[in-house]
């Protein structure tokens, strides 16, 4: 048990030397290293000697196989840890660790099975004296899979709520084209306009379900770009609202409050209305009577003064029910009776944050549900 516990001497000499060279925080800092032990390890770690007997077996091992640390400790690897590969076979016999090629360094990570038929991500490191020599211990790293299967889950559910919403317009544009190729001359001019509307609105469907897909890629990989400028987010709020009035809303339906003098803010103009597209029209979609707007100067998140813009976009409809405020934000979330692919308020909280800044949903004062996002002032790399 010693081996796996123990901290080779070497490193106590680079912390005696951090300890003369360098400062306090220094020192601090590589004492601190030099007191890790197996345990601190956040993945599983089993260590057996030269004869293939375990003489480490961490907690997270422990947890990962549901097998205490003295039931492990002292036995034969394959024993301790009896892996099979998804075929059913013996996994130690397999690879042959001990009696196998003298020029293997490893096993690359994989899954293998418990058992009880349970998966776990294993790699191996073979250490040996000499680069051909025998293996003096064999290094063991055990991952459980659940974080794995959450996101091959996560890209199932994406691809068949993509393959689904194209589907439908893709149809629709394919039936028109063929219908109007094949019997162009049967139709009057209104009846040809109207085919190649639902045509042009169906191709715009597409291309928006495509933006989502590569705004949640760059959001997702940490990727997403922001073109900062000053913005007049008052004025973005008002162009969304004549634009909502144009489609047929009533001009009186909205009500903008705003609490001046706003901190001049400077962020990307495309992406912020992105944000006041989605939440305007969700509260127009979803939503009933008044839809309020407030604009007003708030703490940025991490500071007290107030350097930072807040809006609040709150309806007076149903709202969103208690059980469902923790899930508003994440992929796939429409709610009861809700259209749409659920990615555009996942998109929201990603460029939010992308900014430096929070979003929040809660009941509003009419009852309905309140969205409340706050952007701080920053500014251009350029300008810091």
């Amino acid at each position: 048990m010693a081996v796996g516990m123990s901290t080779p001497r070497h490193t106590h000499t680079a912390a005696v030397r951090a300890t003369t060279d360098g400062d306090g925080e220094e020192r601090a800092a590589v004492d601190t290293a030099t007191d890790i032990g197996p345990d601190d390890l956040p993945d599983g770690l089993v260590v057996a000697d030269e004869n293939g007997r375990v003489i480490c077996f961490n907690a997270a091992a422990a947890r990962i196989t549901a097998t205490p640390r003295a039931a492990a400790l002292g036995r034969s690897l394959e024993h301790a840890l009896p892996l099979e590969d998804l075929k059913g076979r013996r996994w130690w016999a397999l690879t042959d660790p001990y009696g196998g090629l003298a020029t293997r360094v490893g096993q690359p990570e994989r899954n293998l099975l418990l058992p009880g038929g349970r998966e776990v991500l294993v790699s191996a490191r073979y250490v040996r004296e000499t680069p051909t020599g025998p293996v003096r211990r064999l290094v063991v790293s055990l991952r459980g899979t659940e974080a794995r299967r959450r996101t091959e889950r996560s890209h199932a559910e994406l691809i068949a709520t993509v393959a689904h919403e194209l589907r439908s317009p893709l149809t629709s544009v394919k039936g028109f084209t063929a219908t109007l190729l094949a019997k162009w001359e049967r139709f009057t001019d209104d009846q040809k306009r109207l085919m190649l509307e639902t045509v042009d609105a169906d191709a715009n469907r597409v291309n928006r379900l495509i933006a989502e897909l590569l705004d949640i890629s760059r959001i997702d990989s940490g990727r997403l770009e922001l073109r900062r400028q000053p913005v007049d987010i008052s004025a973005a709020v008002e162009r969304h609202i004549q634009a909502l009035t144009a489609t047929g809303q009533a001009p009186g339906r909205f009500l903008v409050r705003t609490r001046r003098p706003l901190p001049e803010l400077w962020a990307d103009p495309d992406k912020v209305d992105q944000v006041l597209g989605n939440l305007l029209e969700n509260a127009v979609r979803h939503g009933e009577g008044t839809v309020t707007i407030e604009i007003a100067p708030a703490p940025a998140p991490g500071k007290r003064d107030e350097s930072g813009t807040a809006v609040t976009v709150s309806d007076e409809g149903p709202g969103i029910p208690e059980e469902s405020m923790g899930r508003v934000f994440t992929r796939f979330w429409r709610g009861s009776k809700r259209g749409g692919t659920g990615l555009g308020l996942y998109i929201v909280k990603g460029i939010v944050e992308a900014h430096g800044g929070m979003i929040t949903v809660d009941r509003g004062p009419g009852g309905g549900a309140e969205f409340r996002f706050i952007l701080p002032v920053s500014m251009p790399a350029y300008l810091a």
